[in-house]
């Protein structure tokens, strides 16, 4: 059995400026924003949710099949899906279309200011869920407006137990689709910012969207995360870092071990920190597709960062 991940397959311009953003953005002039960012620092990386997810559901030593589609420039991408042993069986080409860019600045602060092209995204829905067998588990993440609505039903329909990771594909949605994704989703997973956003456009606070679902995840970056399943809310501490350099992918790295322990049907508190430690590896690297461990090593760092084991 297989996890289904629909969502984005990327190349990622990444930029470093030097300093902070709210040094050179002034509140009193937001309504005339024309800012430049010296970046001396750039490299472009794989990246795209589902290939993030995919890349890492690979390191825990699964079989993830990607559910996407591509552009004309996706060569590079491809040589380096069957170097991973990634199936690209779904991954579906476009023509005369660009696979989507991102083109991301980070500052010292870890602030980001990201544009994205979504290309190739924009044919989401040409893939259906249904194309795929043996799926046990899928996840829903930010994709073309019509393939995620899409990918979203089918999964429900299917009866396969779904997450849903809206992330910045929310604006793409009002109150009333986001609330029926979450109706519909078995999961669901944000950031903070994401939670609050959600809250707002759908008129509903976290508890009254958790009781919607098996579980509803929020990240809340360096402090960890908490998980509302059942009533209750499990709180999951971070994982110390050993550096930070980058916090680009970390999302999709958490999300990756979260998917791992449903997989594995592990309760929340051992899932919550699979994840953890899955997105604390990331940000330890440049780029959201450089680290890599075997599991020995990843169940050393568990323990050692949690004081159990799995």
């Amino acid at each position: 059995m297989h996890t289904l991940i629909c969502g984005s397959m990327a190349y990622d311009t990444i930029m470093v400026f030097q300093d902070q953003f709210k040094k050179h953005i002034l509140p009193e002039k937001i309504h005339i924003l024309n800012v430049a960012f010296l970046v001396p620092e750039m490299r472009r990386e794989f990246g795209g949710c589902a290939g993030n997810i995919a890349y890492n559901l690979k390191l825990l030593g699964t079989q993830p099949l990607i559910m996407a589609t591509v552009g004309d420039d996706f060569a590079s991408y491809a040589v380096r899906l069957e170097k991973l042993g990634i199936s690209q069986q779904h991954i579906r080409h476009v023509p005369d279309s660009f696979t989507g860019q991102a083109f991301i600045t980070t500052d010292l602060d870890d602030n980001q200011i990201t544009a994205f092209h979504p290309g190739a995204m924009s044919f989401s829905e040409q893939n259906h869920v249904g194309d795929a067998t043996d799926i046990s588990l899928g996840i829903v993440s930010p994709d073309g407006r019509e393939g995620m609505l899409q990918h979203a039903r089918e999964f429900h329909e299917a009866g396969i137990p779904w997450v849903f990771d809206p992330g910045q594909g929310m604006p793409m949605f009002g109150g009333d689709e986001l609330l029926h994704f979450v109706e519909q989703a078995d999961y669901v997973t944000v950031n903070d910012y994401e939670a609050q956003l959600l809250q707002d456009k759908t008129g509903k606070k976290i508890e009254e969207l958790a009781k919607l679902t098996r579980a509803f995840i929020v990240t809340l970056g360096a402090q960890g995360s908490k998980i509302y399943t059942h009533g209750r809310c499990i709180d999951i501490p971070p994982a110390k870092p050993k550096q930070l350099l980058d916090p680009t992918g970390c999302g999709d790295a958490y999300r990756a071990g979260l998917l791992y322990g449903l997989m594995n049907e592990f309760d929340w508190d051992v899932t919550g920190r699979i994840a953890s430690l899955m997105g604390t590896i990331k940000i330890e690297h440049n780029g959201t597709q450089n680290h890599s461990f075997d599991m020995d090593t990843f169940k050393q760092r568990y323990r050692e960062s949690f004081g159990t084991e799995f």
